[in-house]
């Protein structure tokens, strides 16, 4: 199995084990589930959320803000992407289980994630593969550092590039489609 390849697995399986965890955290202690939910309500304002094309923007332009951090962010010792993967994660898993509890039928708790998470959980791992891949290549590749550095950086804008076309239709389906299957919309 190739690097990049390792990398995508052990991030995907990072990304799961947060929701795992997020998941065990929120059936121990709901308070802490409720917590979050209400700071996240905070955050993303008291209101309504925008609809249609505003929606669309602000869930894209976030999203690509986070793969443009963990894509540069991999140069840190590697070590930003796992913990933005395992945070995103948790944060999943918390607030899934906690809607959950609340009576929101599972179902529904599903479709409000899966249409768009099956683009998007994988876009932000390949923004995290770059960026831990040029790590790697710039700590163990071969050449002289310039050599290294530019190649890893190259790979790097390649699949950060992909990661962004992904979280571009990954944003359509969140804003255009998603409301409508899981009938939030």
């Amino acid at each position: 199995m190739g690097r990049k390849l390792k990398l995508f697995t052990f991030l995907l399986v990072t990304f799961f084990l947060g929701v795992f965890l997020g998941v065990t955290v929120a059936k121990m202690d709901p308070s802490v589930a409720e917590y979050l939910f209400k700071f996240l309500r905070k955050v993303l304002g008291e209101g309504e959320l925008p609809t249609g094309f505003r929606l669309f923007l602000l869930i894209f332009l976030n999203n690509t803000r986070v793969a443009v951090i963990m894509a540069f962010g991999g140069l840190v010792f590697g070590i930003l992407p796992p913990l933005i993967l395992l945070f995103n994660g948790a944060v999943v898993g918390i607030v899934g289980y906690h809607v959950s509890s609340m009576g929101e039928p599972l179902r529904k708790v599903i479709l409000a994630i899966v249409p768009h998470g099956i683009l998007e959980v994988p876009a932000l791992v390949i923004a995290g593969v770059g960026g831990m891949n040029w790590f790697a290549e710039l700590a163990f590749g071969e050449g002289n550092f310039s050599e290294r550095f530019k190649r890893g950086f190259k790979e790097m804008l390649k699949l950060l590039f992909m990661a962004i076309l992904l979280l571009f239709v990954a944003a359509l389906v969140e804003a255009f489609i998603t409301p409508k299957i899981a009938g939030i919309g």
